[in-house]
């Protein structure tokens, strides 16, 4: 019965081209719009680490001193050097991180590339367990070890896309990467990664591009790389570096994976415990104000999401409704002329089911169409965001799953749309029809 309903609907479009055109260019605008704002609310909101998201944690201590304090306000975003190192070697997560970004020049002539001029790139200073937190894929070798953190090995990890600029497709592992005059041994290589929103280093932007270069974090201290990012200091003391280990300056982020509930309230509490030791010791001032927060917490807390992407997302959906609502009203208009055709079909033995089924298979058939032409206008629509030029732009690409959500958008959507025109399709009477013939 399928194609026999196919095949009458078929026929109604040919019969009425320019209203079945409107019925589709509706439909099309509609989830165009729609499927535009929400690919990109996708991208900006979603989840960066969805499978694990809910057991990683950042770290935030209030270490700051009591001017302009405020009890319960948020504490900085980053903790002192101090600090960070001190709740590393004391271990207490399943895995735990300090890390913070950087940019170095790269001398290509030191990678055996001598036609390529030195450059700029984005780098990341981090303790070991950066890799097994994250979980980046690896291309080729691997990270560095614990052991390799303290002996402040010259050892890195690079981008795939850095790996191919470099060495073109031959093996990068083992060879030599010089930052600055310094060389550092290649001892891995991570596939094409980037974690949208960059979520566990937020100062660089939130939707920043991944680094190129990873290298332990004490390796970069002792070689005197450039850190960048945001540094906070505090005190009547003048700071020579910010960088040194007894400096009151945040500007070291903090993770920790916590597998369990009691994992993360045995944390909270060690926390707030070294936070009241720190204040006794007189480098804290403030009382105990330790936080933990999961992934989308901190992300929500941050407020790393544009303010007014919710409100596009809400625009578009609105749009889409407007969309129908016009829909159903060229379906109702397009039912009522076939008053007749209703009739005599009834007339002949057609059941009401068989009316409105008829009726939905129109309007999905339409659907079908208008999802064609909307999945043409939401490339059309990315493509412009793309040329918009800020950091997320270059983000906004239509994947297979959203892909795959515009089309049955497109077909619920008309199916909604075609239930109250089916439902009156139904309720014609074969004999006032047949009289009016």
């Amino acid at each position: 019965m399928f194609s026999y309903y196919l095949s009458l609907a078929l026929r109604s479009f040919r019969r009425s081209k320019a209203l079945s055109a409107l019925m589709v260019i509706a439909i099309a605008l509609g989830v165009g719009a729609c499927m535009t704002t929400l690919t990109v609310f996708r991208v900006l909101a979603g989840d960066p680490i969805p499978h694990k998201s809910a057991r990683l944690f950042n770290v935030q201590l209030d270490a700051e001193s009591m001017r302009d304090y405020t009890p319960g306000e948020e504490p900085g975003l980053q903790l002192t050097r101090f600090d960070a190192e001190a709740l590393l070697r004391e271990a207490r997560g399943v895995h735990q991180v300090m890390m913070s970004g950087g940019d170095v020049a790269l001398d290509p002539a030191g990678s055996g590339r001598p036609e390529q001029t030195p450059f700029n790139v984005r780098a990341r200073w981090a303790s070991s367990d950066f890799f097994a937190m994250f979980e980046p894929r690896f291309l080729q070798g691997q990270g560095w070890s614990a052991a390799d953190d303290s002996a402040q090995a010259r050892v890195a990890v690079i981008s795939r896309e850095l790996s191919e600029r470099l060495f073109g497709s031959s093996m990068s592992v083992g060879k030599l990467l010089r930052i600055g005059d310094k060389d550092l041994t290649i001892v891995g290589v991570l596939d094409s990664w980037r974690p949208a929103p960059h979520f566990f280093d937020l100062t660089l932007g939130a939707y920043s591009e991944a680094a190129q270069v990873y290298a332990p974090f004490q390796t970069a201290m002792a070689l005197r790389f450039g850190t960048s990012g945001n540094t906070n200091c505090w005190g009547n003391s003048s700071v020579n570096d910010p960088r040194e280990l007894s400096a009151p300056c945040a500007w070291v982020q903090y993770w920790v994976q916590l597998d369990t509930a009691e994992q993360r309230e045995a944390y909270r509490s060690h926390l707030n415990h070294y936070s009241e030791q720190q204040r006794s010791a007189g480098r804290f001032e403030r009382p105990a104000n330790a936080r933990l927060l999961s992934v989308m917490d901190w992300l929500l807390v941050r407020k790393a999401v544009p303010s007014d992407i919710r409100l596009q997302l809400w625009l578009a959906f609105g749009f889409l409704l407007v969309c129908l609502t016009n829909t159903v009203g060229l379906l109702l208009a397009k039912c009522l002329r076939r008053s007749g055709e209703i009739g005599v079909r009834r007339a002949l033995g057609a059941s009401k089911r068989a009316i409105f089924a008829q009726f939905l298979v129109e309007a999905g058939s339409l659907g079908l169409v208008g999802g064609l032409l909307g999945l043409a206008l939401t490339w059309a629509g990315l493509w412009a965001v793309r040329q918009d030029g800020s950091a997320h732009a270059e983000l906004a690409r239509l994947d297979p799953v959203m892909l795959a959500t515009t089309l049955a958008l497109a077909l619920l959507a008309s199916l909604i749309a075609g239930l109250l025109p089916a439902w009156r399709a139904c309720q014609i009477t074969p004999a006032i029809q047949l009289k009016a013939q």
